[in-house]
């Protein structure tokens, strides 16, 4: 393994800590010995083409500085290979990390855990999801929970309080929709829902435990369907999802598959908080995709 490592680093994650957290970590992975390089981009496209080049170039490790948007990005370089992935989460929502068990916001305790992982040799091999040619790690979202992405994303408010107010309006706009899938090569099925969530790992939106029984390395994904709720029940159920515990709703069903295929009109996909593309779509999980450092 080359003693080279490559931070591909988000400056402007968490209102700024993207930078910031670059440095305290860049340290602790030379006080172990480690050689670091630091790759940025002028734009996403741009940074995703210097983290591939920094793999094919046999970079040691890549590890991302930034939150769950940056750690999407570097899903893209290091799937399928054998360069292992690191985390410095400092971004908003931090779904990914926290998965894994990786210290949040602490740049300095992460780079120590990689820099100790690096140098026992102990990557830990993890699945994906993939659709196309599209890789994620924790949760793809589909229905009510990607429309408030939508609706939150077309808001020019900070933090996560336009997410709250986009919930209300899209409450107040909600109907169920009509879903047609297809769980293993199976049978169509139509049924109307709420949303589906399909989990590599458990949260998304910065701790909601929509898959709250998913495991990274089962070779399985976690699809949570939400039935046809009213939205007194939708209001009764929502804010369960941060314990996990609507999973025992009778309108909550689990189903854990290889494969799923949705389709339904006029709905989004979001995976890792990061637009995928208007469904129909069709997701696998991909067993050992990424070797990670992490416990």
């Amino acid at each position: 393994m080359t003693s080279e490592i490559t931070l591909f680093v988000n400056p402007t994650a968490g209102s700024g800590r993207g930078a910031r957290a670059a440095q305290p970590a860049a340290s602790a992975l030379r006080d172990a010995g480690f050689s670091v390089r630091t790759v940025l981009g002028e734009d996403a496209g741009d940074a995703l083409r210097r983290a591939r080049e920094a793999v094919a170039g046999g970079t040691g490790a890549l590890i991302a500085v930034g939150g769950d948007g940056m750690m999407s990005l570097a899903l893209q370089a290091v799937a399928g290979t054998a360069t292992p992935l690191g985390a410095v989460a400092v971004g908003t929502g931090n779904d990914f990390a926290r998965a894994l068990g990786l210290p949040v916001r602490d740049p300095a305790a992460a780079g120590r855990l990689a820099a100790g992982m690096l140098k026992a040799g102990t990557a830990r091999a993890i699945d994906l999801g993939r659709v196309g040619e599209r890789w994620f790690g924790s949760v793809l979202a589909s229905g009510f929970d990607s429309r408030v992405n939508d609706r939150g994303n077309r808001m020019r408010l900070p933090g996560r309080f336009k997410y709250d107010l986009a919930i209300l309006a899209e409450l107040a706009a909600f109907r169920p929709i009509p879903y047609r899938v297809r769980l293993d090569g199976g049978p169509v099925t139509e049924i109307e829902a709420t949303l589906i969530a399909v989990g590599n790992g458990t949260t998304y939106g910065g701790g909601m435990r929509i898959c709250a029984g998913a495991e990274m390395d089962d070779g399985l994904l976690d699809v949570t369907v939400v039935g046809d709720c009213s939205r007194t029940t939708l209001l009764k159920v929502f804010p369960k999802v941060y314990r996990g515990t609507h999973l025992d709703h009778p309108k909550v069903t689990v189903h854990r598959v290889a494969s799923i295929e949705m389709a339904a009109a006029d709905v989004t996909a979001y995976a890792d908080g990061e637009p995928l593309g208007a469904l129909p779509l069709t997701a696998t999980c991909v067993p050992g995709a990424v070797r990670v450092l992490a416990p």
